[in-house]
C-alpha cells in the first residue's frame, strides 16, 4: 500500500483529479464526509488529508510515502525528502510588495513582515540587506498599512489583495508550484511503486 498524504484544500482537488486521470480511484475521498483516510485496496493506495504545512512532516517521518506539498514550504523549512515531480499546478509566486509609492531607506534594517522568514533572511542574505523579521500567521498586508514594516514577503497569486490595499509587488522572489515528493527510505523500500505512479503523472502534467 502507498501512502499518500494531500494538503487539504483546493490543492488537494487538483491533485485527486490528476490521479484519476492516470487511473486511481478517488470516489471515496471525493464524498461528502469528515473522514481523513481513504483507502483504495484494489489500487494500492492509501491517501489521507492533512493541513498543507504538515505535509512534510508526515513524509520525512515515513508515515507518508509520498506527499503534494508546494515549493514554499519546502524553501521554508527545507525538509529532508526527494523532490520527484513539478506537478505545474497551484502556481503563484513569493514576492517582496510594498505600499504604492514606498521608498527604501537604505540607511537602516528593512523592517520586512512574514509568514516565511526562512525565505525572507535567505533573500535578504543573498542581496547582503540587513532585516528585521517580523513573524505573522494571517493577514501580512496589515503590517506595512499600519506601519509595522515596510514591507512583506508573501505568496502574490493574482495580486487582488495588494491592489485593493494600495499596495504592489516590489520585487520577485521566486515561482513556485506544488511538488511530489517522497519519503528517502520508502523511495527504497517502494522505489518501484513510486516510480510507476511518477511515471504516470508525468505523461499528463502539463
Amino acid at each position: 500500500m502507498l501512502n499518500v498524504a494531500l494538503p487539504k484544500g483546493r490543492l488537494a482537488d487538483k491533485t485527486l483529479k490528476l490521479l484519476a486521470e492516470v487511473g486511481y480511484n478517488i470516489d471515496e475521498i471525493t464524498k461528502e464526509n469528515r473522514k481523513l483516510v481513504f483507502e483504495d485496496s484494489a489500487g494500492g493506495i492509501c491517501y489521507f488529508l492533512v493541513k498543507p504545512s504538515d505535509v512534510t512532516v508526515y513524509v520525512e517521518n515515513g508515515v507518508a510515502d509520498i506527499g503534494v506539498v508546494g515549493k514554499d514550504i519546502l524553501l521554508e523549512y527545507a525538509p529532508d525528502v526527494y523532490e520527484l515531480l513539478d506537478l505545474k499546478m497551484g502556481k503563484c509566486r513569493v514576492a517582496v510588495a510594498a505600499k504604492n509609492g514606498y521608498r527604501e531607506d537604505v540607511e537602516r534594517p528593512l523592517r520586512v513582515a512574514t509568514k516565511f522568514p526562512g525565505i525572507a533572511r535567505k533573500y535578504y542574505a543573498s542581496v547582503n540587506r540587513d532585516i528585521e523579521i517580523i513573524k505573522l500567521n494571517g493577514s501580512i498586508e496589515l503590517a506595512p498599512i499600519l506601519g509595522m514594516s515596510d514591507v512583506i514577503v508573501d505568496i502574490v497569486e493574482t495580486g487582488t489583495t495588494l491592489k485593493e490595499n494600495d499596495m504592489s509587488v516590489f520585487t520577485e522572489i521566486t515561482d513556485i508550484s506544488a511538488r511530489l515528493i517522497a519519503c528517502k527510505a520508502s523511495y527504497q523500500f517502494k522505489r518501484e511503486e513510486i516510480e510507476t505512479l511518477v511515471a504516470k503523472l508525468r505523461e499528463v502534467v502539463k
